[in-house]
């Protein structure tokens, strides 16, 4: 579990608070999605978990330790991070380096490296990337070698910063769909700082900050539906979200949170259903 109780932050030189006093709970295993304009906050706000920013006043808890300076090797223990770009979170000249780097940090015996380093490059697919050095690779693939590096820490909370906004539509999905699998696997507590529809809508929570303050904790759904929340967060109706609004209007009820294939079937099921004439098949 996370725990905020009253944390604020002010950066240094800084007159006013980048965060405003913020108190909320993210309990094991859930997937939370923070939104919010560049500059609100967002990234601050996860920095804090683990202590790479230190927090002006408050309580922070995760995983039942108390975040302070005693405790915060064993916190940052519990916590991955994956940035925007896997260019500045790369250590090693190989792939193999690099996950191995965290590993040897760590004082891990050479077995359990190896069979670390095995298990989450299958796991990510990049057991054919291991001696490659990362500027081989394309953006998808340094991605899913950075998150492996990332998973063979074993964190049980994964912060995705940004994760996806650098990536090419196949590469976005992709790695959207590992965070699907994470979820599903019941092993990890997610939180994605994004402005991505579909990263958005597949979270079971979303936060928006708007001045470094939370203004809305409600379900992604709920997101798409309020405008004026959508204008202060910087975010603007996708045309998927416009489509199923027009259909609504005409009295076509669709599931608000239909990712595009799950719309298009439906209109396809919607079409065979009340269509005047069906074509007729051909006798062999």
């Amino acid at each position: 579990m996370i725990q905020f109780d009253q944390v604020s932050y002010t950066g240094r030189h800084v007159d006013s608070p980048i965060l405003l006093p913020l108190s909320f709970r993210i309990p094991a295993g859930q997937w939370v999605s923070i939104v919010g304009k560049n500059g609100c906050g967002k990234s601050t706000l996860v920095k804090l978990m683990n202590r790479l920013l230190p927090s002006s006043g408050g309580r922070i808890v995760i995983g039942g330790l108390e975040l302070t300076t005693q405790t915060v090797g064993n916190v940052r223990e519990q916590i991955g991070m994956v940035f925007p770009n896997p260019d500045n979170q790369f250590v090693g000249l190989t792939v193999m380096d690099d996950m191995v780097f965290g590993l040897e940090n760590r004082c891990l015996d050479l077995m359990t490296m190896k069979e670390r380093v095995a298990h989450y490059a299958d796991k990510l697919q990049v057991t054919h990337l291991l001696e490659r050095h990362p500027n081989q690779l394309s953006g998808g693939q340094k991605q899913r070698a950075a998150l492996a590096a990332v998973l063979a820490m074993e964190p049980s909370i994964v912060i995705f910063d940004e994760a996806t906004s650098m990536l090419d539509e196949k590469s976005k999905h992709e790695m959207i769909q590992i965070m699907h699998d994470m979820k599903s696997s019941g092993l990890y507590t997610l939180i994605s700082v994004t402005h991505d529809h579909d990263e958005i809508i597949a979270t079971d929570r979303v936060m928006a900050l708007v001045d470094g303050a939370i203004v809305a904790d409600c379900k992604p759904h709920e997101l798409w539906t309020q405008d004026d929340l959508l204008e202060s967060c910087g975010l603007k109706p996708t045309f998927l979200v416009q489509l199923i609004r027009e259909l609504q209007r005409r009295g076509i009820e669709l599931d608000p949170h239909l990712h595009e294939k799950e719309v298009i079937d439906a209109l396809w099921e919607l079409s065979l259903r009340t269509s005047p004439t069906r074509i007729a098949m051909p006798e062999a």
